[in-house]
């Protein structure tokens, strides 16, 4: 489980293509202090650390991962949020994150507002009953708070802090990005929806 709150960011150094499979060196300031096995979120994905070399570690993503996010556009260069699991003694910041991408969606606008910036992303519509007026979303492992919803689009508000400390100042026009829905509204729409097949 994760908060969706950014620990920090990683810089793709390799990608390698392994049948199926693609696995992916990251450095980071905290890849040395990572155990293997250890579960982190890269980009809203959850990904277990494989193998640790100094100041970066390794990850495999398979191929339902690669179907389900954008990982597979991932390249040498690349800059991706990283957070560790959350500790269960801690506070709970943004909301609760699994690391379990739903969908990607596409960034349609970025509007720098001198102060903050907007963005508006689409998202496929039969994911419509997943997103709420204030809801938490996290795009790209981000905890974010959606306004403006559509039945296949919304809009978040990036504070600076945010924008500057996130991979979300790499995000415009045209960007795909990884979705994670609210937990609670999939479990609500999944027992409504078991309800109304019994009737």
């Amino acid at each position: 489980m994760f908060t969706g709150i950014i620990e920090t960011t990683g810089k793709i150094e390799a990608v390698e293509t392994h049948g199926s499979n693609k696995t992916f060196w990251i450095s980071s300031p905290i890849s040395a202090a990572l155990n293997i096995d250890q579960s982190v979120s890269h980009d809203g994905v959850c990904l277990t650390v494989e193998e640790i070399a100094g100041s970066s570690h390794r990850v495999t993503a398979i191929d339902e991962t690669l179907k389900k996010s954008n990982l597979g556009t991932w390249q040498t260069g690349g800059e991706v949020n990283i957070e560790r699991c959350m500790q269960m003694n801690g506070r709970l910041d943004g909301h609760i994150v699994q690391g379990h991408v739903d969908t990607t969606g596409s960034c349609t606008e970025r509007t720098d507002l001198q102060g903050s910036w907007e963005y508006r992303f689409q998202f496929p519509p039969q994911f419509a009953a997943l997103v709420i007026e204030k809801g938490s979303i996290a795009v790209n492992g981000t905890s974010l708070t959606v306004f403006n919803v559509t039945n296949n689009a919304f809009s978040v508000a990036i504070i600076p802090y945010t924008y500057n400390h996130t991979g979300i100042k790499h995000v415009y026009a045209g960007s795909t990005v990884n979705i994670e829905f609210d937990l609670v509204g999939k479990y609500v729409t999944r027992m409504l929806t078991l309800q109304n097949n019994l009737q």
